[in-house]
């Protein structure tokens, strides 16, 4: 897919943050696209924006987390539009608790929308992808699915967990030549409002508020930027997009200390200089 002009994409989470940039990125290039979100107003003004490039926006209130939303959806932005070509599955929330303090509704809730949103879209847009004999897969994980940090523990799973389905369905496309793909996208700190709609188990150590600032002061890589490498990873076909400066060195830090990378995040832990 490196000619996007003309074809039709549907992107999840898309009332802000990447899903925003991205729909707009995608519109740019021609693409017609679908986009949705639980948060209707703010998907109202992603809508607008993309909209001024002369392209077909569609727009539909989805909570990823629900299977039968989402396969609704698929079927129709496919009936709407004539096809799908592109799903990037985007909608994603944060949980900060350690694994001792979360509680199996967190862990659900998080999984149900970083996990099983992922699962929802991609076995509901597949389909319509194959139909249309060219396309591919976009399933957002983050740095945190290339290493396990404290505090982090439903976030690590659930991203890790979005790599591994990504780069196993990458595998049996290819296995079965197929003319669809899949990437799977590793953001750094990338400047969204993930932080500031977080649940936060950490109260008692930092408050919500100064968690979200702490996120902005280490956020460094804008939205738009991260929507540009996507839309290149997917036309140049790529296996991983690891999106910031942080999210390269994370790479090469674990590639270079296999498990060693796990002392020093425990040291920074102590420090203060990661999540609690």
């Amino acid at each position: 897919m490196r000619n996007l002009t003309g074809r039709v994409a549907a992107v999840t989470g898309a009332a802000s943050g990447i899903g925003r940039a991205l729909a707009i990125a995608l519109a740019r290039e021609g693409m017609h696209v679908a986009i949705s979100d639980v948060n209707e107003a703010d998907l109202a003004e992603t809508a607008a924006s993309a909209a001024r490039f002369g392209t077909r926006i569609t727009s539909a209130r989805v909570d990823v987390s629900e299977r039968a939303a989402v396969h609704a959806w698929a079927d129709a932005v496919a009936r709407e539009h004539g096809a799908v070509h592109l799903v990037a599955n985007n909608a994603g929330v944060a949980l900060g608790a350690t694994i001792e303090q979360m509680t199996y509704d967190d862990l659900e809730w998080l999984f149900g929308i970083n996990f099983w949103g992922v699962v929802h879209g991609t076995k509901a847009f597949l389909p319509h992808l194959l139909a249309a004999d060219e396309g591919h897969v976009v399933n957002v994980s983050s740095v945190f699915g290339l290493i396990a940090v404290p505090g982090q523990g439903a976030y690590n799973a659930a991203k890790f967990a979005v790599r591994g389905y990504t780069e196993c369905l990458r595998q049996e496309l290819e296995v079965e030549n197929r003319r669809v793909s899949a990437t799977c996208v590793h953001p750094g700190g990338v400047r969204t409002n993930i932080a500031r709609n977080a649940r936060n188990r950490h109260e008692a150590v930092i408050s919500s508020e100064d968690a979200a600032k702490r996120f902005d002061e280490i956020a460094r890589t804008t939205p738009e930027w991260a929507a540009l490498r996507i839309v290149r990873g997917v036309q140049r076909n790529a296996r991983r997009v690891l999106i910031g400066a942080d999210a390269l060195a994370i790479d090469a830090l674990q590639r270079l200390t296999g498990t060693g990378y796990q002392a020093l995040t425990v040291a920074a832990a102590r420090r203060g200089l990661a999540a609690p």
